[in-house]
């Protein structure tokens, strides 16, 4: 006759395991998705889930989704797709709790349906887990204001379905990896606020790519080439990019393109003339660069789309550019802190206080800290405080009293400063 001794820890494991085959029996979500859940919540650390947010609902004693938004799994995932008659979890959004921990690997092998997930501005670190490849069906990634380190997985690079990827102020480091010209759907890319270097890869073949923002890293290069023609919006501030611009960047390709911000970098040379041409393009900002002059384009700006531009800390000299005071939706003219000389142009003035029909007013005209000279234009004497904001202070004006609102918060430039660029007057 057999034994019938039974440890204790062995009929535990039998009542475990007999609770978790019924669980699953019973269970409106399938298994795997509820490990996934599990393994997600153990990534994080218990003293950072708080009374009253969303994983403290997290209660693995009932089934997730047929319990979500009761009192039980009040928020935090989403239950939306059935498949062989059990519910599979679609998206994971936790809320911004302060949660600390790290984004479990493991988990990312248990949710195959994810479409969504977001654990957005919260406190988790370590790194990026490579196992995110197994969520082939991610849309949406969301990561941003956490505190991430380490080098972005190249693995990431294989989510063909994914739209929208932020990683943005995180502390990751190392280049962009070149894996990312696989991400084809991707409409929007942000990675500002990283320690991220390298030069940016070639991105090209993402045609669907509208907006891109790689701000506050240090990204090296020259000016970013290798864009798709499909970009709305691109954003590389505060990087340190370099070389000449009007050769590097390819701004006639980008047909679609409506803002461009390469502030902040070492960028040379010229301010091509396409951008004056461009078809859509509406605000171009290239201050604290190294540009010393301006192309003019050949229809002087006429068609000119352009509504707001920023060229302030920069290198350029020689006259103002004339034509920028006839181009018709330019409103906000920003030329600071350069080495222009030469009088104001009368287009500045009379765009500013007498804009002819059908064209736009300058609504912001910043032309301090160059080394203008002459008197100041009729027209503008005539603007009231408050109908513009107009600056003409650290120049060489002949007479810029602050009794003219345009000329507060400063004083002119002394003459031994101005004398250096004083106009050459030729004998005969």
């Amino acid at each position: 006759m057999g034994s019938l001794y039974i440890s204790v820890s062995t009929l535990f494991l039998m009542i475990f395991t007999a609770s978790e085959l019924l669980f699953r029996g019973d269970s409106k979500t399938y298994w795997g998705d509820v490990k996934g859940l599990k393994e997600l919540k153990k990534g994080l650390d218990n003293g950072s889930v708080t009374p009253g947010s969303c994983l403290s609902s997290w209660v693995f004693s009932v089934d997730p989704c047929d319990y979500v938004f009761s009192d039980r799994f009040t928020c935090g995932f989403r239950c939306d797709l059935v498949v062989s008659g059990m519910n599979r979890v679609t998206g994971v959004s936790l809320d911004q709790a302060g949660y600390t921990g790290s984004l479990s690997s493991s988990a990312c092998n248990y949710l195959p349906y994810l479409e969504i997930l977001d654990l957005a501005y919260n406190s988790l670190s370590g790194s990026i887990p490579t196992s995110l490849s197994n969520l082939t069906r991610l849309r949406r990634l969301s990561l941003s204001g956490n505190s991430f380190s380490g080098e972005i997985p190249t693995s990431i690079g294989s989510l063909s379905a994914l739209e929208e990827l932020y990683l943005d102020w995180n502390q990751l480091q190392g280049s962009i990896p070149a894996s990312f010209k696989g991400l084809a759907s991707l409409k929007r890319l942000e990675l500002q606020g990283n320690r991220i270097s390298g030069e940016l890869p070639d991105l090209g073949s993402l045609k669907n790519l509208s907006f891109l923002d790689a701000s506050d890293n240090a990204i090296s290069g020259g000016a970013p080439v290798g864009l798709p023609g499909s970009l709305v919006e691109i954003v590389m501030r505060n990087n340190s990019l370099e070389g000449n611009l009007s050769e590097k960047i390819k701004i006639r390709d980008l047909g679609f393109l409506q803002v461009m911000d390469l502030s902040h970098n070492r960028l040379s040379g010229a301010v091509p003339s396409i951008v004056f041409q461009h078809p859509s393009l509406q605000q171009l900002t290239l201050t604290h660069n190294r540009l010393s002059s301006i192309q003019v384009p050949r229809d002087r700006g006429a068609r000119s789309e352009l509504v707001a531009l920023d060229l302030s800390y920069n290198e350029l000299q020689g006259l103002l550019p004339a034509f920028m005071g006839i181009m018709p939706k330019l409103s906000a003219l920003s030329m600071e802190k350069n080495k222009f000389t030469g009088m104001i142009p009368s287009q500045y003035a009379l765009k500013a206080a007498v804009p002819s029909e059908g064209t736009s007013p300058f609504a912001r005209l910043l032309l301090g800290g160059n080394y203008l000279f002459g008197p100041i234009p009729g027209p503008l004497m005539a603007l009231k405080p408050g109908s513009a904001n107009v600056s003409l202070v650290d120049n060489c004006l002949f007479k810029c009293p602050e009794t003219f609102f345009f000329c507060e918060g400063g004083v002119q430039k002394s003459s031994m400063d101005c004398k250096s660029f004083e106009p050459v007057i030729p004998r005969y």
